[in-house]
């Protein structure tokens, strides 16, 4: 989507996302590249007996790093994002699949700017990381 295109983007408008599946390994090697070292990330007894977690938890920053991923996604080279701010609100587990998305807020069809809502779900539809994001879009 380039600027020119801004002008048929209009509040309400799907940013679609994708489904997230992530295993042991791939929680341990992000929370290793990240050095998260918290135990509820790779230790299953540590986590369900010791903080009382029902599985793993999944590392907050690596959704983070997905609701990135869905507004890249969705700009498809046309743009850059310009902000984002989340939150982690519920913790989600291995095992689970969450899910990413969003839709536009607004569009300064000017500016050729737009802000978004952007969040995660958990498989029960609950958003469990809400957040914002604006993105420029690339001038024709």
């Amino acid at each position: 989507m380039n600027m020119s295109k801004t002008m048929a983007l209009q509040p309400g408008d799907a940013v679609p996302g994708r489904d997230y599946s992530p295993d042991n390994v791939q929680n341990f090697m992000y929370s290793a590249a990240i050095w998260n070292a918290h135990r509820i990330h790779f230790d299953l007894p540590y986590a369900t007996e010791v903080e009382g977690y029902p599985g793993i938890v999944m590392s907050g920053p690596m959704l983070g790093d997905w609701l990135t991923q869905c507004v890249i996604e969705w700009l498809d080279g046309k743009g850059r994002m310009t902000h984002l701010e989340y939150s982690n609100r519920k913790a989600a587990y291995i095992g689970e699949t969450v899910t990413s998305g969003g839709r536009v807020l607004s569009v300064d069809h000017d500016n050729g700017t737009a802000r978004l809502e952007i969040f995660i779900k958990n498989a029960a539809g609950d958003v469990i990381t809400p957040g914002t994001a604006v993105v420029a879009f690339d001038r024709a």
